[in-house]
């Protein structure tokens, strides 16, 4: 059963359609410090992935993954992992603030990378990843679960494409979490080693307006960030907020907090309304609060009229096929690389932005 009530520990499960013969495709899983490497390690196996690996200086997080994955041989060091030919892909899920410098000594070993949001803390963690990038010719690849393991937002892309709503002018986007400050490690509540609200779960909400709306660039017109109700962890930011235009004149504004009550039946009740100009679509991802504990619902009004799609276990969760032959094929297909990083550069800048408010 899918943990539905952390959202540290929420990991989709999708339906299994592998893409590549197995073997074909071995990985391995580096620093399990968020849950999320479960999610992502579900999505990679399900399409066909070989989970030869794990690796973790801490040997009961290494047992524990044991449980959900016991294919994966316990590696005994780090460069045991990156020293063997046969994996292809580092799926990592560190501390955030140590994402980039793991990116790039497996990038330097010749293979793709694969991490947890966000991708990195720093502006100038940015500019060494990009660079190493060029240098190598790997990918430096992000979970941006929000979007990629939601039925309801791969469909809404989808809808996007055809042309459902016409062209998209404006995003909205909540994000709230669940903080279940007694489950989460030390540095959680340590702003340098999580980038702050916006660079962390903010990520999500700009990724998905570029995807959206289809938008190269944007420009980050508003940022705030605050602490409203945990002044026993004074670097927890616990609500922020950010609106961007993006170089195709759509817009977008979101909010993100760790203000979830105890009684909503998930980790957090994430929407998004997308605004076209024939149309517009609204997402409850998780929950349709008081009515359907179920998440994926999706809900369109175009000119035809008003539609509701309940989409769990209907869409499935195409990245992680595109992905595994993307770093087969050397295409970019799942995400291009200049995606990946814009909306990592423009989470950094919003926080930033709202640093220098505050």
């Amino acid at each position: 059963m899918v943990q539905k009530a952390d959202g540290m520990n929420y990991a989709p499960k999708g339906k299994t359609a592998p893409v590549v013969k197995p073997g074909e495709f071995a990985i391995a899983a580096a620093a399990l410090d968020h849950g999320h490497i479960y999610g992502m390690c579900n999505g990679l196996t399900e399409a066909g992935a070989q989970l030869k690996y794990v690796w973790d200086p801490d040997p009961a997080k290494v047992a524990a993954f044991q449980k959900v994955f016991p294919q994966a041989q316990a590696a005994r060091s780090l460069d045991e992992v990156l020293g063997d030919p046969a994996i292809k892909l580092v799926a990592s899920a560190a501390v955030p603030f140590k994402r980039c410098g793991l990116g790039m000594q497996v990038m330097d070993a010749g293979k793709d990378y694969f991490t947890d949001k966000a991708p990195m803390t720093t502006l100038a963690q940015l500019a060494d990843a990009r660079q190493k990038v060029q240098q190598t010719g790997r990918k430096y690849m992000v979970y941006y679960s929000e979007r990629l393991h939601v039925e309801s937002a791969v469909y809404a892309g989808e809808l996007i494409q055809k042309g459902a709503i016409g062209r998209v002018v404006q995003v909205l986007g909540l994000g709230p979490h669940r903080l279940n400050a007694p489950s989460r490690p030390a540095w959680f509540f340590e702003k340098e080693a999580t980038g702050g609200i916006l660079c962390d779960i903010g990520s999500h909400q700009i990724e998905q307006f570029l995807y959206f709306s289809g938008a190269k660039d944007a420009t980050v017109t508003l940022a705030r960030t605050a602490n409203h109700n945990h002044p026993e962890h004074p670097q927890l930011e616990d609500f922020g907020e950010c609106a961007l235009v993006a170089d195709n004149g759509a817009s977008d504004y979101f909010r993100v907090d760790w203000l979830t009550p105890d009684g909503l039946s998930t980790w957090g009740d994430g929407r998004a309304v997308i605004l076209g100009t024939e149309g517009y679509i609204e997402l409850r991802k998780y929950v349709d609060v008081a009515r359907d504990k179920a998440g994926d619902h999706l809900f369109l009004v175009d000119i035809k009229g008003e539609h509701y799609m309940p989409l769990a276990g209907q869409v499935g969760f195409p990245y992680f096929g595109q992905l595994i032959l993307d770093c087969l094929h050397r295409t970019e297909n799942a995400m291009t690389q200049a995606h990946a990083f814009k909306a990592a550069e423009l989470c950094l800048k919003a926080q930033e932005l709202a640093d220098s408010v505050r």
